[in-house]
């Protein structure tokens, strides 16, 4: 690829690259060469040389000058700290695995371009290595954003010999790393419960899911665990609300897959909604409304068309963070269109709850608003969907104000956890099963893109800015965290 420059960038970027986010991850040096994030096929840390000292933009900065570290246990005087490390420079290891120094470190190249790059204040990426199994080349090279040296120091390391330190801190404002401790790498997710720190429950379900959730706490002091709810992985029906159950179902024998001809097909525009890998229903878009069989259908429970049904799939665990509460991450790879969750809680009238000031787990079942693009929302395949009960009265008027939502604040499942995101990995999907009425339809949660192990699970609230108003007529403005590159800074 060198020779046939194939390279993204044919010399070295400062800050953060294009298209490169927090998490994602590389098999090889190799890729990570060919992508620009670091260009160094051994040493750990890259540099600009002293030809980039004659380009303008950097006439300010002293070269060489450090553009990005790898974190790979190299060095037995290395202390990482997630947030925090302490960097041992380059050189003077024996390079045999043991990580033991043999020789003085020289400050030179690597060791002065981290040196220089304190006094010039410019980022630095930095790239942590794990060992793993599922690479061909034994290990896992993740991004875990930017850093700037604060501070640098000359020491004798463990062995004596001299070595030079640097103080790294991450920048604020950047997605969270998987863990507040570097214990575990994104894909190398924990074997058993018992192993987890920090853990204050083996299971918040209680047994309800088809596999246990376990709940961790790293950040208060005593931990506690997720408390203030029942837990339900059902939706309950608040008095007062019926349910139809009335739609006809379709006639299939065994999996609607293999038959043309299903009547639940035709309804979701001739083709099934849904495709299966590994014995997992995937979505394969986000659609206006999802028509899976239902009670009054005749094919099996394990009918891909019955994918919203089929409970938990995928190992999570719910954790506490620095910043955001309560979230949830999942132990697994998860592939786009794969089901997550349906948002359970109590089903109410929107009028009759007190609104987001008084309680945070309040979701309204809007899915006419979807279907008609309003709020910023795109149109999705389906919206013009020819059935009376997807459009408003007047279809050339916005349609009214959700009438149902799901409340969620005392009882309801691990995903009143998942944390909001403007950058988010998961989707909403509307579906329905038994009846047509898509305002009370299932909010079910989908996987957006591939969702590697360790990975904090999240989707876009959909909060319309300047729509919470308190009491007296004022507008409450509440400050997102997520810490996405393309934040809006707000939540509502």
């Amino acid at each position: 690829m060198q020779e046939n420059n194939s390279f993204l960038y044919t010399e070295k970027v400062l800050g953060p690259i294009p298209g490169i986010d927090v998490g994602d991850q590389f098999y090889s040096r190799a890729e990570m060469v060919v992508l620009g994030i670091h260009s160094h096929w051994l040493n750990g840390i890259d540099y600009m040389g002293m030809k980039y000292q004659e380009k303008k933009e950097y006439e300010n900065f002293t070269f060489p000058m450090a553009t990005c570290i790898v974190m790979s246990g190299i060095y037995e005087d290395d202390l990482d700290k997630a947030d925090e490390i302490i960097y041992t420079g380059q050189g003077g290891n024996d390079l045999l695995g043991n990580h033991r120094q043999i020789g003085s470190q020289q400050l030179n190249r690597g060791n002065l371009a981290l040196k220089n790059s304190k006094d010039n204040g410019n980022l630095i990426r930095v790239i942590r290595g794990h060992v793993a199994k599922n690479s061909y080349t034994g290990k896992i090279y993740t991004y875990d954003g930017l850093y700037k040296v604060v501070d640098d120091w000359v020491q004798k390391g463990v062995q004596g010999h001299v070595v030079y330190k640097y103080k790294l801190k991450r920048l604020e404002g950047q997605p969270s790393l998987t863990t507040t401790e570097v214990r575990f790498t994104r894909a190398e997710a924990p074997r058993k419960i018992s192993e987890l720190p920090g853990l204050v429950c083996d299971d918040i379900s209680g047994g309800q899911e088809n596999i246990p959730i376990p709940a961790t706490n790293v950040v208060d002091d005593p931990p506690v665990p997720p408390s203030g709810f029942v837990y339900s992985k059902s939706l309950k029906i608040s008095k007062g609300i019926k349910i139809p159950s009335d739609c006809a179902g379709c006639d299939c024998e065994g999996d609607c897959a293999n038959n043309k001809n299903c009547s639940c097909a035709q309804l979701n525009g001739s083709d099934l909604p849904y495709v299966s890998f590994k014995n997992i229903g995937r979505l394969v878009e986000p659609k206006a409304v999802v028509f899976e069989c239902g009670a009054n259908c005749s094919c099996n429970r394990n009918c891909v068309n019955r994918t919203s049904q089929q409970g938990l799939q995928h190992r999570l665990e719910v954790f506490k963070t620095a910043s955001k509460g309560w979230g949830v991450r999942t132990w697994d790879t998860i592939l786009p269109g794969a089901p997550i969750c349906e948002y359970v809680g109590v089903l109410k009238r929107t009028e009759e709850v007190d609104g987001l000031l008084h309680n945070n787990y309040i979701f309204d079942i809007d899915c006419l608003q979807t279907m008609k693009g309003l709020d910023g929302r795109e149109k999705r395949a389906g919206s013009d969907m020819n059935m009376p009960s997807l459009h408003a009265e007047n279809d050339s008027e916005a349609p009214p104000a959700p009438e149902y939502c799901i409340d969620a604040g005392s009882i309801g499942s691990f995903a009143r956890f998942i944390n909001h995101s403007c950058n988010p990995n998961l989707f909403v999907q509307c579906v329905l099963t038994n009846h047509h009425d898509v305002k009370l339809a299932k909010v079910m949660l989908f996987a957006a893109d591939t969702i590697l192990p360790l990975q904090e699970l999240c989707y876009d609230y959909g909060y319309v800015l300047n729509s919470v108003v308190s009491p007296d007529g004022k507008i409450v403005k509440l400050p997102c965290c997520c810490g996405a590159p393309d934040c809006r800074k707000r939540l509502y």
